[in-house]
């Protein structure tokens, strides 16, 4: 009889793999593609969430798709699409519940999390011309600032204030965001993806999403960290600019550890960046509806 299929663990091997490989997936979409990048979707046009975007991110990366849309076999060809002889399905997990009488004989809600194949829109042929959308590549911005960027971070709420200090970081005890001035970053870019790190930090108090416990051990601020990258890829590939990393080795070696102790490390970060990335995107957008 063949194993059972561990969903957790295979996502959790397989982004263990890529970063001892030397690259974090969460980094790939944007490095070397001309593509840009693509934030995975159902064939609907729906939005893939959480665990399910870092697996697609992967995949496209690996085998050089840029198109958005994924879906089943099925769905295809409803369609009138054909999956090409040969190609591979990558796997996402979706998400449910199932109720079961529990030890007292009431009624109890038990999570499951359940594998299933989808192809990308470029291993089809036949669909229909709008699946084969082309994502528009990361913005060059220079040296100079965006206003639009620079309007969408205003309208989060976040306070973020400037000086020739050479860091960027979250100030909780102020519960404010410094970032050095833009003209001494390499390109505008890079300053905005670093903000949008930083911002994702700002998600982290009780009076907002409520993640921060107390950062006592390297564990817990590696995972804060995590989150935060994630996030930060998010929001930036919502925004269309590209992610800016500046880790230490010291924090991919606290997410290889996390991961390879708790299989379902990845899934909590991953969802609790989705989170983070959201609440900044809806803040922004209120902003701009009220305005």
């Amino acid at each position: 009889m063949a194993p059972k299929f561990d969903v957790y663990q295979h996502v959790t091997d397989t982004i263990v793999a890529e970063i001892e490989a030397g690259t974090p997936p969460w980094r790939k979409p944007w490095t070397g593609s001309t593509g840009g990048v693509a934030f995975p979707t159902r064939h609907n046009g729906e939005e893939y969430r959480g665990i399910n975007v870092l697996m697609l991110w992967i995949i496209a990366t690996q085998r050089g798709y840029v198109s958005s849309r994924w879906m089943t076999y099925k769905q295809a060809s409803d369609l009138g699409g054909q999956v090409r002889k040969g190609e591979k399905s990558a796997t996402v997990v979706k998400y449910g519940t199932f109720e079961r009488e529990n030890a007292e004989g009431e009624p109890e809600a038990i999570p499951y999390a359940k594998a299933y194949r989808v192809f990308n829109a470029d291993q089809i042929d036949g669909l229909p011309e709008d699946y084969y959308t082309r994502p528009e590549p990361p913005r060059d911005l220079g040296t100079e600032t965006d206003p639009e960027l620079q309007a969408f971070f205003e309208r989060t709420g976040a306070e973020i204030i400037t000086s020739d200090e050479p860091r960027a970081y979250y100030d909780l005890r102020r519960d404010v965001i410094h970032m050095p001035p833009i003209a001494t970053f390499f390109d505008a870019g890079k300053y905005f993806a670093t903000l949008a790190h930083e911002c994702c930090h700002w998600t982290g108090p009780e009076k907002r999403l409520g993640r921060f416990g107390k950062f006592n051990d390297r564990k817990a601020v590696a995972a804060e960290e995590l989150v935060a990258e994630i996030g930060a890829c998010m929001v930036c590939a919502r925004i269309g600019i590209a992610p800016e990393f500046d880790q230490s080795a010291a924090y991919v070696e606290g997410w290889l550890d996390a991961m390879k102790e708790d299989k379902r490390a990845i899934f909590k970060a991953a969802s609790a960046a989705q989170k983070a990335a959201d609440y900044i995107l809806e803040q922004a957008e209120k902003k701009e509806v009220a305005a």
